[in-house]
């Protein structure tokens, strides 16, 4: 008999249909030749500090740091729980050769191993890898199964993270609230959560620290135009007057006048991050929101693996495209331009080399049904997203038009579109592109006319009489982190970037991983740590009396914890020693033990 392990009751049911095994069991099914069962996500978890000594349970800095000598795993104390893991020993007991169905990423790997682990298997194990739940992808996953040994280093830096963060959380939380704490609140710490808060801290502390000031731009307004002195914004009005006289009764004379045409590059596939951005920008959507709808959009078939970090697709998918995009029906005005003709094998679309263990989201091309209103949403993103990326690029005219008042320069700009090539894909949404926030929070004032404004014609050495203005303003404080300029800031350990190629090589280093950013995010938000006034992340009191107190930079280092992450992607490449990454973790804790309990 072969075993299949799903990771949930749904999916399991999914595979036993497809395999045969249409027999209802206790906790599986069984036939032809197959049994297959499933887990509920985690079955397991790392021991607690009192299963390895019962002294470790009362919290006490003469005990810190715990390190076990040896970490072990252990079935959750769950009625429902323990009765699958029974069944599933049962089986992997009686069974000829495993093979693991877990959901294709680190967590998923990490959830089935542990179980066999604790199983105690002893035959063979296959790996089922797949990108999709469609009928298509499971079958010719079956074709195609894996030596579970290819994914030991997968497996590795799963484990590796979960010591990681048990090492810290438990140390750093019981350090900080038994020195700092006054028996009145929990101070938690953990790797991934503690640096968050402090980027979080740190932009709250700039905004309360910041004083506005008022200021005064010259302006004036030639042919219906309004140009902007290109001098520093005057800090009083007097000056400003006095600007305004010095401009009154001079001739406007137009210095240049150039029109470059140029281009917009399309959009890229996405990522778990980049859906999640897009999520909280156009429906005020948390990341955990996004995760939940995508996943279940997953579990129905209707798209890709979703917890990636690529945005792009492998090459041997290339002859699937139009498949998949000729069975997207509600989109065939758009998908009919893109399959009047071949679609190129682009690089910066199709490569291999860009991609670890998944590509990008895309649809699988299954007509949706049953799906909710909040899961359309997401679908219809990954659907555009899917078929701009195909589209020819979006083509603009930028006009830059400089002029001067005796010594004084002026300059507007404008911009056209000429061929909206991608962007016509997006023209149903009632938001305009423009009015995206950028990675500082800033969101675009301006309507799409403006934004796209057609100046006149100006001839070089033209002049003539024109209408100077002042213009008074207020700087502005920094903007709050959103979800979404938040989740771009762990991505990038904290340095904002727009360029997509530069955000791609600092993933690698960025804070936690896609799948674990938004639960995360939700954990600061259960602590009260931080908390939402509408689309804005504010961090509370509590969240920054807690940042104070943590005087250790390392554990609030963005940068920091980014190279620890890392590290921890070179061991799932193999290119890094599990047990060094834990030497080089045990060591930090017991410094930071020691700074806090003799220095403070």
């Amino acid at each position: 008999m072969k075993l299949c392990i799903a990771e949930k009751p749904s999916v399991a049911k999914d595979l036993a249909e497809i395999l045969g095994a249409k027999t209802r069991r206790d906790g599986y099914f069984e036939g032809n030749g197959y049994c297959v069962t499933w887990t509920f996500g985690h079955l397991c978890s790392l021991k607690d500090p009192e299963d390895y000594n019962p002294i470790w349970k009362s919290w006490r800095l003469e005990d810190l740091p715990i390190i076990p000598e040896q970490f072990g795993i252990k079935i959750k104390n769950d009625s429902g729980i323990q009765k699958q893991f029974k069944t599933i020993e049962t089986l992997v007991a009686q069974a000829e050769e495993v093979i693991n169905c877990g959901d294709a990423g680190q967590e998923g790997e990490l959830i089935q191993r542990w179980v066999l682990l604790k199983a105690k298997c002893k035959v063979p194990i296959k790996r089922l890898w797949i990108s999709s739940l469609t009928e298509e992808a499971i079958r010719e996953g079956f074709n195609k199964l894996k030596d579970s040994r290819d994914f030991d280093n997968l497996f590795a830096a799963g484990n590796s993270r979960a010591v990681g963060d048990w090492v810290l959380g438990i140390n750093g939380t019981r350090l900080y609230t038994r020195k700092f704490g006054k028996n009145q609140m929990t101070l938690s710490v953990g790797r991934v959560q503690t640096p968050t808060l402090a980027m979080i801290v740190q932009r709250q502390k700039e905004i309360n620290a910041f004083k506005s000031e008022e200021y005064w731009e010259l302006k004036t307004v030639y042919r219906e135009t309004e140009f902007l002195c290109q001098i520093d914004r005057l800090k009083s009005q007097d000056k400003a007057e006095k600007g305004l006289e010095y401009l009154k009764g001079k001739p406007f004379e137009i210095t240049s006048f150039e029109q470059k045409e140029g281009k917009e590059g399309n959009p890229r596939l996405y990522d778990l991050t980049s859906l999640q951005v897009d999520g909280n920008k156009r429906y005020s959507f948390s990341a955990e929101d996004t995760l939940k709808h995508i996943q279940s959009l997953y579990e129905k078939k209707l798209v890709t693996y979703p917890r990636v970090d690529t945005t792009y697709l492998s090459e041997d998918l290339h002859p699937k495209i139009p498949g998949i995009m000729g069975n997207l029906r509600d989109y065939s005005r758009f998908t009919g331009l893109v399959l009047a003709q071949p679609i190129p094998k682009s690089k910066t679309i199709f490569d291999d080399k860009k991609i670890t263990d998944h590509h990008a989201i895309i649809p699988t091309g299954v007509v949706p049904s049953g799906i909710t209103p909040d899961e359309q949403r997401i679908y219809d993103l990954i659907c555009r997203r899917f078929i701009a990326v195909f589209y020819p690029e979006c083509k603009v005219s930028n006009t830059t038009v400089l002029g001067k008042v005796d010594k004084l320069i002026f300059k507007v700009t404008g911009k056209q579109i000429i061929d909206a090539g991608w962007r016509v894909v997006y023209d149903e949404f009632k938001t305009p592109t423009n009015q995206q926030e950028n990675s500082e929070g800033k969101k675009g004032t301006k309507s799409k006319e403006e934004e796209e404004k057609i100046l006149p014609i100006f001839t070089e050495g033209e002049s003539g009489p024109h209408e100077p203005i002042i213009h008074k303003g207020k700087t502005s404080a920094p903007k709050p982190y959103t979800e979404a300029t938040l989740l771009r800031a762990m991505e990038t350990a904290g340095k904002m970037v727009e360029n997509e190629e530069m955000r791609d090589m600092m993933k690698e280093n960025g804070i936690g991983r896609p799948s674990t950013r938004a639960n995360i995010i939700e954990t600061l938000f259960k602590r009260k740590y931080i908390e939402r006034k509408k689309k804005n992340i504010i961090a509370t009191e509590t969240g920054m009396q807690l940042i104070d107190l943590i005087s250790n930079e390392l554990l609030k280092s963005p940068e920091l914890t980014g190279q620890w992450e890392f590290k921890l992607r070179q061991i799932e490449k193999g290119s890094y020693d599990p047990q060094l990454f834990k030497q080089e973790l045990y060591q930090m804790v017991r410094g930071i033990t020691d700074e806090v309990i003799f220095k403070n």
